[in-house]
Formats: C-alpha cells, sequence, structure tokens
C-alpha cells in the first residue's frame, strides 16, 4: 500500500481511509479512499498475485475540473488505469467523483 499512499501524497490534496474523524473534515476538495475488496489471481489454494481493488472519493463543493486533473495526472502518471463516475449528494452540497481501479500489492 505504500504507492497508494505516495500516490495520494502526490495529489496534495488532503486525504483519509473511509473518512475524516467527526469535526476533523476540512474544507473541500479532500479525499476519502477505500479498498474494499480484492481480486486476487490463484491457483491451487494459493495466491500469487494479490490485486486489491481501490476507490478513490474526491470531494468538492463545486464542479472543480482542475483538481480532477491533478488526480488524474497522477493517476496517469503512474500507469493507472481507473474508471470515474461522478454524483451530487445534495444532503453535504457537495460532488464525489469516485475513481475506481486495481492496484498489485
Amino acid at each position: 500500500m505504500d504507492k497508494l499512499l505516495k500516490m495520494l501524497e502526490e495529489m496534495d490534496i488532503p486525504f483519509a481511509y473511509d473518512h475524516f474523524a467527526e469535526g476533523e473534515s476540512p474544507d473541500p476538495p479532500f479525499i476519502c479512499y477505500l479498498i474494499p475488496g480484492t481480486d486476487h489471481f490463484s491457483a491451487d489454494g494459493r495466491v500469487y498475485k494479490k490485486i486489491n481493488e481501490i476507490h478513490i472519493e474526491l470531494y468538492t463543493d463545486f464542479k472543480d475540473l482542475s483538481v480532477e486533473q491533478k488526480v488524474e495526472a497522477v493517476l496517469d502518471e503512474h500507469g493507472i488505469f481507473y474508471d470515474h463516475t461522478e454524483t451530487w449528494i445534495e444532503s453535504e452540497k457537495m460532488y464525489e467523483v469516485l475513481y475506481s481501479f486495481e492496484m498489485e500489492t
């Protein structure tokens, strides 16, 4: 996971795993990242290649293409193939841009 943390640091956006502690959330933009599952390569009951599913959730209070480009530039630089989706969270009055990819550990 060192590579993932290095990439998040390069984005120069505050980040936390899953969520920030109550009352400690920074002003947007910020990132929450998750490792919700795996897609390991295995055979004969043994894991030969450990592959984690990664979610990087970028939160902004307005549509901010420059921040999205910053995240995508780091992912591109590291050769990460990603998908992204976007949603408006009405209750929080924020956009969430979700970047999903797999990474070997």
